[in-house]
């Protein structure tokens, strides 16, 4: 039987004991944050500079990298840190504000997702219809949404995480998650867990199936274009957004969809990086090379930089 003694803080074991690997993955985190920042305060800036950009689909895809940004770094610089400092305390306030502050980022990124989704239902499905639907008031009440839900979504965690006791102050993993915190409680979480099974259901199901509604709704109507240029073009640019869906979703859902918090931490530590680390800096990338409009405000910019500069 555990103490009940009053836990002030935690120590997160991180990736590795080994200092050799340790080096390895500082550098490879903070090499992969560096580019993910880097790559997706570019969109930022592209969207809000060029005015070709000034449509719908990029005005998502700037508040997604928006989220992108937070949700990194929430995670990753306070562990480059505990690996630099050799530090791997951290307190339970700092702790829950950083399982929050993620989960908030993460809820409202899958449901821009559907909103994204929708986006391009709208502009194949409905053209004529489309500046007046997804007009400036639309798109912005769409995205505060998503944020408020994210909130929303989290308060139940939020109070009833708030009652939680611990009898252990060792956290499995890299960043303050729910499943090995979960572990940490002398309390009988058994509730908990189902109520985070639940959660986990209804926040990345219900959105997935909004995706692959507007998606299905999509295809069906480029399917009936008549020409195969029109079908290719249509299809280039859904391209990008299912594929940053595919990585978003393959990940939670094998991460979160468990019923019980006694799972193989080890591998969920692999998905994490995957979904913190490397989804961030993958989804620039893929947005920049597979968009022509993307691709030719990047290299305005450069020009005009470079003119400047010259001068």
């Amino acid at each position: 039987m555990r103490n009940h003694t009053l836990v002030t803080t935690f120590i997160l074991l991180g990736l590795t004991e080994d200092p050799k690997w340790q080096i390895v993955i500082f550098l490879f985190l903070f090499m992969t944050y560096v580019l993910s920042i880097t790559g997706n305060l570019t969109i930022i800036l592209l969207t809000l500079l060029d005015s070709n950009l000034k449509t719908p689909m990029y005005f998502f895809l700037q508040k997604f990298s928006f989220l992108e940004i937070s949700l990194t770094s929430t995670c990753i610089p306070r562990f480059l840190v505990s690996i630099v400092t050799m530090d791997k305390t951290i307190s339970v306030e700092a702790c829950f504000t950083q399982l929050f502050a993620a989960f908030i980022f993460g809820i409202a990124q899958f449901f821009l997702l559907a909103v994204m989704s929708y986006d391009r239902y709208v502009a194949i499905c409905r053209p004529l219809h489309y500046t007046t639907i997804m007009n400036n008031r639309a798109c912005t009440l769409l995205f505060v949404s998503c944020c408020l839900i994210a909130v929303f979504a989290i308060c139940p965690g939020v109070i009833v995480s708030l009652s939680l006791e611990f009898c252990d102050t060792i956290i499995e993993h890299f960043f303050c998650d729910y499943s090995p915190i979960l572990k940490l409680s002398c309390n009988d979480t058994r509730f908990m867990q189902l109520l985070n099974f639940i959660f986990a259901i209804f926040i990345l199901l219900m959105t997935l199936a909004l995706v692959m509604f507007s998606y299905g709704k999509i295809i069906s109507t480029i399917l009936r274009f008549p020409s195969a240029q029109q079908q290719k073009k249509a299809f280039s640019t859904c391209s990008s957004h299912m594929i940053v869906v595919s990585i978003s979703y393959g990940s939670c859902i094998f991460m979160y969809i468990k019923p019980s918090a006694e799972e193989r931490i080890y591998l969920n530590k692999g998905i994490a990086i995957l979904t913190l680390a490397l989804a961030p800096v993958l989804n620039p990338f893929i947005y920049t090379l597979r968009n022509k409009q993307v691709k030719e405000a990047l290299k305005d910019i450069i020009k005009k930089c470079t003119s400047a500069t010259s001068k």
